[in-house]
């Protein structure tokens, strides 16, 4: 009988693309591939440390993982492994800890799966992990998450990823296009490039600081592969977004008009104790760009509320600035204090019950402008990409520009594009549409 090994991954899309990078490496191996909720011999937990949420998390999936089998071997990797592996070490259950540059080789540390007393660590000091590993999800039909970029130069005072992950440094533009090539190749039909930073691709192995490539180049090139039916751009910091990347997608055959741009705040005076990149003026002119160039573009948003010194005026010169902004939709982050950053040292701690308000206010907000995108969306003619999923009688799926739609649950559409147009919004918030044609199978 096969070795049974289950994986849950807490986190970003890239965490995604590199679990099942890992889990295709147990494949080789001879492990048979099961569901996170079945019995399985080893369960892998690929963790996250951007908020404390996340690190809270982490226990109660260990415990889930012993309540299934008892007897599992337990190993956690991720970046809450490399920033604070013996704490992961100590969580009853846990077997195995790997940091940054040994989670692609944790085959290689797997002896007798037998339970250990203690949690065994093997973990790297993050300047040693100046080495790329290329990797891609495929486990959902539709769409994988493709990694052409690890690691991040930037020195944001809120940020442990650079300690987690490492300097930046970029896959090769060969190595992209043959992994798009591959996916193309297994009937998926939308890739969503991925990274910690992706608008500073190009940079080399071992701390190069010469881009071989721009992203520009690399967007250049994806948009001439073959058998991609979509590519989509996941978050792209907003100096990194140049006038020639948005004026390219805008015209492309396969990139959609959808972007993410982190913002973390619309004050001027809290994105400089940040040390962000760019002021909240250059935010504008990016938002503006696109819009110019594509007026049904979907633009999200992440934004940071309760960091130090945001008072309740900062706070509502963000408010503000993101209300009469015109973008889709929000992702909020409320500030939780990480070691080893510069803001856990910072005054003008916000009161954690004031942050929770601030949190609901922008979630409001963020309903409001997705509310409104959709419904200036209606009447108009689109693609949708449908889902697998069956969920609750409905099939769900995303256009070009990223709304949400809905139909009667249909197997036939599954993993299908359909062209339609656009009618009501559902009680749900969910888009209803006519098809513009028969079904295209």
């Amino acid at each position: 009988m096969n070795k049974k090994v289950a994986f849950y991954t807490l986190g970003c899309k890239l965490n995604f693309s590199e679990t099942s990078t890992i889990a295709r490496n147990f494949s080789s191996e001879g492990f048979e591939r099961v569901d996170f909720k079945d019995k399985a011999d080893i369960y892998v937990i690929n963790t996250c440390s951007v908020t404390e949420n996340a690190d809270k998390r982490f226990k109660s999936i260990v415990k889930q993982a012993q309540k299934i089998n008892p007897e599992a071997f337990v190993a956690a990797v991720g970046c809450y492994a490399q920033l604070k592996p013996q704490e992961l070490a100590d969580v009853e259950g846990v077997d195995l800890v790997l940091g940054a540059t040994e989670k692609f080789k944790i085959t290689d540390y797997l002896n007798d799966l037998s339970k250990n007393d203690m949690g065994e660590v093997h973990s790297c000091e993050i300047q040693e992990a100046d080495f790329y590993v290329g990797s891609y999800s495929f486990g959902d039909r539709t769409r994988a998450f493709l990694k052409v970029q690890d690691g991040c130069d930037y020195k944001c005072t809120y940020c442990t990823i650079p300690l987690a992950r490492g300097i930046s440094r970029s896959d090769t533009l060969d190595n992209v296009l043959q992994n798009a090539k591959e996916i193309s190749e297994k009937n998926i039909k939308e890739i969503v490039l991925t990274g910690v930073n992706i608008g500073d691709y190009g940079k080399g192995e071992f701390g190069n600081k010469k881009h071989e490539h721009t992203f520009f180049e690399l967007v250049q090139a994806l948009d001439d592969v073959e058998g991609i039916e979509r590519l989509r751009i996941s978050s792209i910091e907003p100096n990194l977004l140049k006038n020639e990347t948005i004026e390219f997608v805008s015209k492309s055959k396969t990139f959609v008009p959808h972007f993410h741009i982190p913002l973390q705040s619309g004050s001027n005076t809290l994105l400089k104790l940040m040390r962000r990149r760019y002021m909240k003026e250059l935010y504008v002119n990016r938002v503006e760009k696109i819009k110019e160039q594509m007026p049904h573009a979907c633009i999200g948003v992440d934004v940071i509320v309760g960091f130090p010194g945001e008072t309740d005026d900062l706070f509502l010169e963000t408010y503000n600035f993101l209300n009469e902004l015109d973008i889709s939709y929000l992702h909020v982050f409320t500030y939780s204090e990480r070691d080893n950053t510069v803001a856990a040292s910072l005054d003008g701690v916000v009161p954690k019950n004031v942050r929770a308000k601030r949190s609901k206010m922008l979630r409001g907000l963020s309903a409001k402008k997705r509310r409104a995108f959709y419904e200036n969306q209606l009447g108009t003619n689109r693609t949708v990409l449908f889902e697998s999923e069956n969920k609750e009688g409905y099939i769900h799926g995303f256009t070009e520009n990223y709304v949400k739609v809905k139909a009667p649950w249909n197997p036939e559409l599954v993993n299908t594009l359909q062209p339609i147009t656009l009618t009501t919004i559902d009680e749900d918030g969910l888009v209803r549409f006519e098809f513009a044609k028969e079904i295209v199978m």
